[in-house]
C-alpha cells in the first residue's frame, strides 16, 4: 500500500507529525510512506525512520498556484496511492490528493474542503485544541477504531514522541567542520518565525553567552537558525564579549539537524528548531513568551520550559499589545542559567 502525506508548512509542526507516522506504520507495517513537504521543511522527513520518500515540492505559503498543483497531481495520478492525509488546514492542501484521484483523503474540515476530502475528523476551536502532536495523531484513526484509541492514548512526552534520526557519518564531520575540540557546545536558537514577542532579546542571550563562558572557558556558542535570524545573531555576537559563532544561514538544515545534535545543550525560543532539539534528544531550555507550552511543549524528559506567570500571557499575538513585553524581558539570564545548568549536567559536564 503506498499512503502519501500532505505535510504542514512549519518545521515544528513538521515534527510534531511524526508519531502520526508511526501510527500509520503501525497500521500498515509494509506501507510505503511518502511525504509531500515544501523544500524548507523536507530535509525534517528525511531523518524520520517511518518515511519512505520525501517529495520536496516549492509551493508558496498562501499562495493557489493552480497549474503547479494541477501538473504534481498528475504525476502522482498513477503512482497508486490509495490514502492520502491532510495535514494542514487549507482548501489548497487538500486539492493535489482529489485531483490526483486518490480513493481516500483524511484531514480535519476547514475552508470549505468537504468535497475534496472523504473521510473527515471535526476541527476543534483553537481554545480548545489538543496539543499538536495528538491532533495529527487523531488522523490516523479518521475510519479505524483500533487506530483511533492508539492515538487517544498516545504518550506524547514519553515513548511516542517525536524522534529524528540523523546520519552519523554527516554529524561527525559536521561536528568537526563547526565544533573543533571544544568539550562544552551551546547552541543559541535567537529566532522565531511568529513574530517578535516570540523572541527572547538579543541582550539576554549575549549577557548568557558570557555566564556560560565564564564557568566554561573555551566553551563554544553556536547560533543556529535561518537566514532572517542572521541579524539577530549578529547583535549576540557584538554584545556578548565573548567568542559566539554565527551560524544562521549558513548551513543546510541536514546539516543544522547534525550539529544540533552534538551539542551539549540549546537555549531556544519556542520555535521549530525547539522542536527540532527535543526530538534529537538534546538537554534543551525553551524560552515562552506570548504563547503557550500546554499546546507546543518540548517533548523530551531532557528539556526545561523557562516562562514568567504573569496575567498577560499568553496572548499568542505576535508583538506585545501591551507594550513592555515582561513575559520575555522579566526571564533574565540568570534565571535561564539556573535551568541551563542541570541541562549540561545530564551530558556529564558539571554537577549537578
Amino acid at each position: 500500500m503506498k499512503l502519501l502525506v500532505v505535510a504542514p508548512n512549519w518545521i515544528g509542526d513538521a515534527i510534531m507529525a511524526q508519531p502520526l507516522l508511526r501510527l500509520l506504520r503501525a497500521r500498515w507495517p509494509q506501507a510505503h510512506i511518502t511525504v509531500l513537504a515544501p523544500p524548507h521543511v523536507a530535509p525534517v522527513f528525511e531523518c524520520m525512520d517511518e518515511v519512505a520518500q520525501v517529495l520536496p515540492e516549492a509551493l508558496a505559503h498562501g499562495k493557489l498556484q493552480w497549474r503547479a498543483r494541477v501538473a504534481i497531481a498528475r504525476r502522482l495520478r498513477g503512482e497508486g496511492y490509495a490514502r492520502a492525509y491532510v495535514l494542514p488546514n487549507s482548501l489548497k492542501s487538500a486539492l493535489i490528493p482529489w485531483l490526483a484521484r486518490i480513493p481516500v483523503r483524511v484531514g480535519y474540515t476547514g475552508e470549505a474542503r468537504a468535497l475534496l476530502l472523504n473521510r473527515r475528523l471535526p476541527n476543534p476551536d483553537k481554545h480548545q485544541r489538543p496539543p499538536m502532536t495528538r491532533w495529527y495523531a487523531a488522523l490516523a484513526g479518521a475510519d479505524d477504531a483500533a487506530s483511533a484509541a492508539r492515538a487517544a492514548a498516545l504518550d506524547a512526552s514519553g515513548a511516542d514522541r517525536p524522534r529524528l534520526s540523523v546520519d552519523l557519518a554527516r554529524a561527525t564531520i559536521v561536528k568537526a567542520k563547526y565544533l573543533g575540540s571544544a568539550t562544552v557546545t551551546v547552541g543559541f536558537c535567537p529566532g522565531a518565525e511568529y513574530g517578535p514577542a516570540k523572541r527572547w532579546p538579543s541582550a539576554h542571550f549575549a549577557q548568557l553567552a558570557a555566564r556560560i563562558v565564564s564557568e566554561h572557558p573555551g566553551a563554544q556558542i553556536v547560533c543556529l537558525g535561518g537566514p532572517k535570524d542572521r541579524a539577530i545573531a549578529q547583535e549576540i555576537v557584538a554584545a556578548a564579549g565573548v567568542q559566539v559563532l554565527n551560524l544562521c544561514g549558513e548551513t543546510s538544515l541536514l546539516d543544522a539537524i547534525a550539529l544540533m545534535k552534538s551539542m551539549t545543550a540549546v537555549v531556544t525560543n519556542d520555535s521549530g528548531l525547539m522542536h527540532m532539539a527535543a526530538a534529537l534528544d538534546v538537554p534543551l531550555v525553551a524560552l515562552y513568551g506570548s504563547t503557550d507550552p500546554a499546546h507546543t511543549p518540548p517533548l523530551s524528559p531532557l528539556a526545561a520550559i523557562a516562562r514568567i506567570p504573569i496575567e498577560c500571557s499568553p496572548c499568542f499575538q505576535r508583538v506585545c499589545p501591551l507594550g513592555h513585553l515582561r513575559c520575555l524581558n522579566d526571564l533574565t539570564p540568570d534565571l535561564i542559567w539556573a535551568q541551563l545548568q542541570p541541562r549540561l549536567a545530564k551530558r556529564g559536564l558539571i554537577p549537578s
